[in-house]
């Protein structure tokens, strides 16, 4: 199989190296990016779902009314943490079922490993976590459905790594996975290469470390509520009070944790960024994911039955 993919690498002929300092000659295109995980169907229409139920998990204090029970309930934080591991699994097993191979299977554990270990390295200490620098990079590389699951998976080994288990880490793994599909659905996979294409990821990479930080804090508001303060979560009020209140419990407790997750993740983009698309590239035409495995007979030419010649 190795042999095969060398080959396939050998064979395309005006085809260059798609590193992120790589150009094109004249009348060359880049290579089409291989994907990890093909989303079928049902895995784009189970992706979907879970997202729309993600955004209910994480804004139904904004979204319930108040004449609603939702709104007066101190248990929907408990329901969603109870649900969303149920649908998150859904998700991973249908993705599994309509493309996720041995091969990917493999590359998903190398990367989620390595994801894990990078979490405790900053262990949170001022928002700084490099974990989400190679979660945009191995996103963007390898596809949005291959990016869901490995944030998702990634998460759960780290809060596991860690000891940092509670109603939450639903929550985490929805985010991060939201993380890396959102990288993998950047334009221009197929032919943006450079100083461009680092640009590019490095800013999403900055909106995303911040949007992660403000909905985590959207999770963890409703915990507060009833404390009387001015920035507490007041179950049935109306939507702009409390998107009032919300606004300025993120600003006082949050934005100075975001805001250096997201320039921890730009400087590592910038820095680290062509060497590791590089290395996720390599792998991947080497992985040659899009050519299926087959097994040919040994030919027999030249011998009888017996096997003498």
């Amino acid at each position: 199989m190795a042999d095969r993919a060398a080959g396939q690498e050998r064979a395309g002929g005006d085809r260059v190296n798609t590193g992120a300092g790589a150009g094109t000659r004249a009348g060359a295109t880049p290579d089409r990016q291989a994907r990890a995980v093909l989303l079928g169907p049902r895995s784009a229409v189970a992706l979907a779902l879970v997202s729309a139920i993600g955004v209910a998990a994480f804004g139904w204090p904004l979204l319930a009314d108040s004449a609603s029970g939702l709104a007066h309930s101190r248990d929907a934080p408990w329901l969603f943490a109870a649900l969303l591991p149920l649908l998150i699994a859904v998700v991973v097993a249908t993705i599994a079922d309509t493309g996720l191979g041995a091969k990917s299977i493999a590359m998903l554990g190398v990367l989620a490993a390595a994801g894990a270990a990078l979490r405790p390295l900053g262990a949170g200490t001022a928002g700084l976590e490099p974990m989400f620098f190679l979660m945009v990079l191995a996103g963007r590389v390898l596809g949005p459905g291959f990016g869901f699951v490995l944030g998702a998976v990634c998460m759960f080994a780290s809060a596991l790594l860690t000891g940092g288990v509670g109603p939450w880490m639903p929550f985490q793994m929805l985010s991060m996975g939201w993380v890396a599909m959102g990288a993998g659905l950047l334009p221009g996979a197929d032919t943006l290469r450079g100083r461009r294409e680092l640009l590019l990821i490095a800013a999403y990479g900055a909106v995303a470390s911040v949007g992660y930080g403000l909905v985590m804090n959207l999770q963890g508001w409703t915990y507060i509520a009833g404390l009387g303060s001015g920035i507490s979560f007041v179950p049935g009020d109306p939507l702009a009070a409390n998107l009032a209140r919300f606004v300025a419990y993120w600003l006082a407790t949050s934005l100075g944790w975001d805001l250096p997750r997201a320039a921890l993740t730009v400087v590592l983009t910038l820095t680290l960024g062509p060497v590791v698309l590089r290395a996720l590239r390599r792998a991947t035409r080497r992985a040659a994911f899009d050519v299926p495995v087959t097994f040919a007979e040994r030919a027999e030419s030249g011998r009888d039955k017996t096997g003498r010649q």
